[in-house]
């Protein structure tokens, strides 16, 4: 169990303690105070609630005094220290969210009315029907091209990611622009986006909810491409844009058709990054699914 408080002069030990939050996921804080979830009743982040407020029980007073602390402690508080927030200070972020199926209904509205890329990033950033928001500190839309003949969807931001703002520009990112230069194509060949606009916290997998919702805004980009190719990127995105189940590695490296808007468009999903990077094994897979998307590219040249 963590300790709420840490001792200022306990250096080491606050060392520790933050080390394994970053190595859990933790790379910020939503608030300076803790949030008291069993009075939510199971409400998720993002989520309104109204329910009484319910006072925490007071604990019973120590026998013994604590050691009274020294008086350059009692004057500043020692920087890094876990203090409580004085009273007033500002709530994490919250936003009313429908259930899926509302807010997914309500995204199809809100899409559809999006006649240009830039509109379809105005109403995302509007949108409140994905609790994902709650916790990201940025959309990430895309990158690349507006109108490019690829269009390459992966499974939602990371870290970098959500900070920058763009999908795909940490470590896997790198390493999918290195892919795409190996087949000749740069950022202003391509058109890069994820199944969901904002970071999942500690960068799980988006849930089955979170990719509902988003999917009509994925679907209206896909139709305001046009692209002549689509390639996914890992088990994920696979899963979430063409229905495929089974794994990545039975999926990767066959032409799929997804129907966008009674558009066909030919689809090919393939290994992550992400994934590459921890198996290098598997570059000669994503290599033969890079050349089978050259292929096709050329061959729909012109058409």
């Amino acid at each position: 169990m963590v300790p709420a408080m840490i001792d200022a002069e306990d250096r080491p030990g606050m060392a520790t303690l933050l080390a394994w939050w970053r190595e859990m996921g933790v790379d910020g804080a939503l608030d300076e105070s803790g949030t008291d979830w069993l009075a939510r009743e199971g409400a998720v982040p993002g989520q309104a609630f109204a329910l009484q407020k319910v006072e925490p029980q007071k604990a019973e007073p120590p026998v013994a005094s604590p050691r009274p602390a020294p008086a350059a402690q009692r004057s500043a508080p020692a920087p890094g220290r876990f203090d409580a927030p004085p009273a007033g200070d500002t709530a994490p972020r919250r936003f009313p969210t429908a259930p899926p199926d509302a807010a997914a209904l309500s995204a199809r509205q809100a899409a559809r009315g999006a006649a240009t890329l830039d509109a379809l990033r105005a109403v995302l950033e509007r949108f409140d029907g994905c609790a994902l928001k709650a916790t990201a500190k940025s959309l990430c839309f895309y990158r690349g091209r507006p109108d490019a003949r690829l269009m390459i969807v992966g499974e939602a931001p990371g870290r970098e990611e959500d900070l920058a703002g763009k999908p795909f520009v940490g470590r896997a990112g790198q390493l999918l622009d290195k892919m795409l230069a190996a087949i000749g194509l740069g950022e202003d060949d391509v058109h890069i986006t994820n199944v969901v606009y904002w970071r999942p916290p500690g960068n799980r997998t988006p849930t089955p909810q979170e990719v509902q919702v988003c999917r009509p805004f994925l679907e209206r980009q896909i139709e305001l491409v046009a692209p002549d190719v689509i390639m996914t990127l890992g088990g994920p995105a696979a899963t979430a844009l063409l229905g495929i189940e089974g794994g990545i590695m039975r999926a990767r490296g066959r032409w799929r058709e997804l129907e966008v808007a009674g558009r066909k468009v030919p689809a090919m999903p393939t290994l992550h990054p992400a994934y590459l990077l921890r198996t290098p094994i598997g570059k000669r897979l994503a290599w033969r699914d890079l050349l089978a998307i050259q292929e096709r590219l050329l061959g729909s040249r012109g058409k």
